[in-house]
């Protein structure tokens, strides 16, 4: 029986290109800068002191060899080189070309002006952040809308968390927790709302729907490790039960987070939502929180946004206490 060749470099001409590729001083040069930064064409020239055309040429020569990549941003190609993707034999040519070229004069000469021009790039960033401060929020919200700051902090909940939402209407908030969460229990006492929210939640498995009153939760004791109830306190005819059912749904140490209207005099505004309160004095609502057997109760306004029309908002946080844990606001 005959045995195959070893595993090794089938191709002499393969060995041979890398190793002429390593043997031009001006591609070394590149290799040590690509090797810990992506740059362009234009800042490896300035680092380097060489023309355009000349650093062009030797790109080519060590893309066509797959020591370098590049990646397209705007009108400029951005090279890198990542050790771990280069074949196992050229690493290991790159790592002792390296190694041979750490005292070269002329490579701490190009490490000096690479920090340099670094620096030059850093402080025109800070420029520009200077000039744009005004105005950051409007460019950043034109760019790049809204919705990712709402992903990044639903992105803080532990993935293993079963989160009530209360009042769930038509599911909007429900939607956006599910992603995040490992269940979320949505309850509402309203059959139209919970109909829309189930159109709404479609092929989403970890959302549990149900039917209820919120001062007589359908959830058992200590089911939850959060709960949230965002715009409908209002409309519940004893805001004082509600709360009590929050805390006993919660675990120990669970959260809750409630949203919804600061005091307000706007009484046709109340009949045409058909809310049964004007809205909670931040004092009284810390009150009701803590006498339900919450901790750490906080309650404060929410800043008001432009071109909103209904009433202001407050925010309201607090927790039910660990076993032989501290009670009452903080």
């Amino acid at each position: 029986m005959l045995k195959t060749a070893s595993p090794t470099i089938s191709q002499p001409d393969t060995l041979l290109g890398w190793m002429e590729s390593l043997a031009d001083p001006t591609r070394l040069r590149l290799l040590r800068l690509l090797e810990r930064h992506e740059l362009g064409v234009v800042e490896l020239c300035d680092v380097l002191q060489l023309p355009q055309s000349t650093v062009s040429r030797h790109l080519k020569v060590l893309s066509d060899q797959s020591w370098t990549r590049s990646r397209r941003q705007a009108t400029t190609n951005l090279y890198r080189t990542i050790l771990d993707e280069l074949d196992i034999t050229a690493r290991k040519l790159w790592i002792l070309a390296r190694e041979q070229t750490a005292d070269w004069i002329t490579t701490q000469q190009d490490e000096s002006r690479l920090i340099r021009h670094l620096r030059d790039k850093q402080k025109d960033s800070q420029a520009f952040f200077a000039g744009a401060a005004g105005l950051w929020d409007k460019i950043r919200s034109e760019l790049y809308g809204s919705r990712f700051t709402t992903a990044a902090m639903l992105s803080l909940l532990p993935a293993d968390y079963i989160v009530a939402d209360l009042g769930c209407g038509t599911g909007p908030l429900t939607a956006e927790l599910a992603g995040y969460v490992k269940q979320v229990i949505a309850v509402d006492n309203s059959p139209a709302m919970l109909k829309a929210a189930q159109k709404r939640l479609d092929g989403v498995d970890n959302v549990d729907l149900r039917n209820g009153d919120l001062e007589a939760l359908p959830i058992d004791d200590g089911e939850c490790d959060a709960a949230m109830m965002v715009l409908v306190l209002t409309y519940v005819a004893s805001p004082e039960a509600a709360i009590r059912e929050i805390a006993r749904i919660l675990k120990p140490g669970g959260k809750v987070v409630l949203i919804d209207l600061l005091p307000h005099d706007r009484e046709d505004f109340r009949r045409q939502m058909e809310q049964q309160h004007a809205g909670f004095e931040s004092a009284a609502m810390e009150q009701m929180m803590v006498d339900a057997g919450l901790s750490k109760v906080v309650c404060r306004p929410l800043p008001t946004e432009p071109n909103v029309k209904g009433p202001a908002l407050f925010i309201a946080t607090g927790s039910t206490p660990l076993r032989g844990g501290p009670e009452g606001r903080v």
